[in-house]
């Protein structure tokens, strides 16, 4: 999967982090600061999400190279296509996959208590540890990204892979625990539904390259060793 793919995820996905992770980083302690300090600050905790986003893709990755030398790359690559378009398209039994909103809820009380200890210091590092407890939170699109992780099939592309994401939502991110609420409630609804949109592109992505047709980037022509290995070519 090639990352342009991840920071497309991370950039149009942006705005549903604002719901989700945008309280967290709206309420993040202030302290007795300078203007810089507090803007480092800001930019450490989001620097400690995408740390933990490119450990759960090494994980991912790792997962994807058990999968990858098994020969059943092209197969998980459809599957997870497929899952994605369910989502979409039948929200109320499969929506779950893509908003996390009841793994969120039931997980969310533990972090919350270790963010109650955090969120009474203001050092750099307590921001750093909020932004790794973040980067754990159920959420739906970090579980699309994940899936793209997967198909890499390399633990060290997985890691770079949710690492791109992550930056893909930075911009935003920074920006909303900067300035607060970036944009009014009806904005955000209305800009957050065209999230399934990009949903339904990735999954389509997914099963396209799980096809091997031998488009180049969209869906390049795996090979298949008989040794169960699969190699995808590639232009130098």
């Amino acid at each position: 999967m090639e990352l342009w793919s991840a920071l497309i995820v991370g950039l149009a996905g942006s705005l549903h982090c604002i719901g989700m992770c945008g309280p967290i980083a709206v309420a993040l302690p202030i302290g007795r600061t300078s203007r810089v300090r507090h803007v480092v600050g800001r930019i450490v905790y989001n620097l400690g999400r995408i740390l933990t986003y490119a450990v759960l893709g090494l994980s991912a990755g790792l997962i994807g190279r058990t999968v990858h030398v098994s020969g059943y790359q092209q197969v998980v690559s459809i599957v997870l296509g497929v899952l994605i378009l369910m989502a979409v398209i039948l929200p109320s039994r499969f929506g779950a996959l893509l908003t996390g909103a009841r793994l969120h809820a039931r997980l969310f009380e533990p972090l919350k208590r270790l963010w109650s200890r955090l969120f009474g210091r203001s050092s750099t590092s307590a921001l750093f540890a909020v932004g790794l407890l973040n980067g754990f939170l159920p959420c739906g699109l970090v579980y699309v990204a994940l899936a793209g992780a997967v198909t890499t099939g390399q633990p060290s592309q997985g890691a770079l892979y949710m690492a791109v994401f992550g930056l893909g939502t930075f911009p935003v991110m920074l920006a909303v625990s900067l300035v607060g609420g970036l944009l009014g409630v009806g904005v955000r609804t209305k800009l957050r539904r065209m999230i399934p949109v990009g949903a339904v592109l990735l999954g389509a992505l997914f099963i396209l390259r799980g096809m091997s047709l031998g488009i180049p980037y969209v869906s390049p022509k795996i090979e298949q060793h008989q040794d169960g290995t699969t190699e995808v070519p590639r232009c130098h």
